[in-house]
């Protein structure tokens, strides 16, 4: 249903917290000139564990009237409660979202059984199209194969965010459920061999600060195209890697500050990126072209 380079959106702030919906406008604008081919607004690098319903939905409101259909939003409408994680989704679809991303219930630690009435429960009452998301190093529990499996024979679940970088499981869930539901990355050093191997896209935090070269780089795996891939890749591995050196979104939005693109807000418990990362995040960025070198 949606394929390429997904870019996970951080949510621009001031320095008090506040959200920037003026920097929010242009960071769609620049998604939209570089050829990303989806917005996932208020994932977990939208910084959804901190923002209340009310923002949550007005961040997707914001995002899809801005977008106005020239690129494909997605939704973040996950939550650890189940009630919760269908308002959001009812909101997401009533502001016009293409799909809804659900990240599997954090810190409750659900049964598998759990998990497969907790998304069946959120799609069946909403009709929108519906992405599953397994994290299970940020939520502590992780959706098995098998769970993913069952929930693909619900119409409007449309595929699976898969975050745990191992590439057998990649490939145990298309084995499984074939065409019944589309897999995408959700890391991005892992993502090119995962998309040659079968999967349709990756959802990205490297788009937010390279979205032209990330968007190149899987249309280039999505073709079975692996040297054009690798060597777009091998440009972008420093920043896959140089991005995480602390909890995602602390580099990114520091790199996007960098940029210019954004202000410098983020929300405790998130802090700053500390100082000692700077040089080594900039070298990143450079190498990859996004800052002068």
């Amino acid at each position: 249903m949606f394929h390429g380079s997904m870019v996970a959106l951080v949510t621009p702030m001031q320095a008090d917290g506040a959200v920037d919906n003026e920097a929010l406008d242009g960071l769609v604008d620049f998604h939209v000139d570089n050829g990303t081919d989806a917005i996932i607004a208020v994932g977990t690098t939208g910084e959804s564990a901190t923002l209340d319903e009310r923002e949550h939905c007005a961040v997707i409101r914001r995002v899809v009237e801005h977008a106005a259909g020239r690129i494909p939003v997605i939704a973040g409408t996950g939550a650890n409660a189940t009630r919760e994680a269908i308002d959001l989704t009812r909101c997401a679809m009533e502001a016009g979202a293409d799909a809804c991303l659900l990240v599997t219930p954090y810190y409750n630690k659900p049964t598998q059984e759990g998990l497969y009435l907790h998304f069946r429960a959120v799609a069946e009452a909403v009709s929108v199209p519906q992405i599953l998301y397994n994290v299970p190093g940020r939520t502590a529990v992780d959706m098995l194969p098998e769970t993913v499996a069952r929930l693909a024979d619900i119409s409007n679940i449309v595929g699976i965010k898969e975050a745990t970088g191992d590439l057998a499981r990649g490939r145990e869930i298309l084995e499984r459920c074939g065409d019944k539901l589309d897999l995408y990355s959700g890391d991005d050093a892992t993502a090119m061999e995962l998309i040659l191997q079968g999967a349709k896209g990756d959802i990205s935090v490297t788009a937010n600060v390279a979205p032209k070269d990330m968007h190149a780089m899987c249309a280039a795996a999505l073709r079975g195209d692996r040297a054009e891939a690798e060597r777009l890749n091998q440009q972008l591995m420093p920043l896959h890697e140089n991005l995480f050196l602390e909890a995602n979104p602390i580099p990114v939005k520091w790199a996007l500050q960098e940029m210019g693109l954004i202000p410098g807000g983020i929300r405790l418990p998130l802090t700053p990126l500390a100082a000692q990362y700077h040089e080594p995040l900039r070298k990143a960025m450079r190498q990859a072209g996004v800052l002068p070198s």
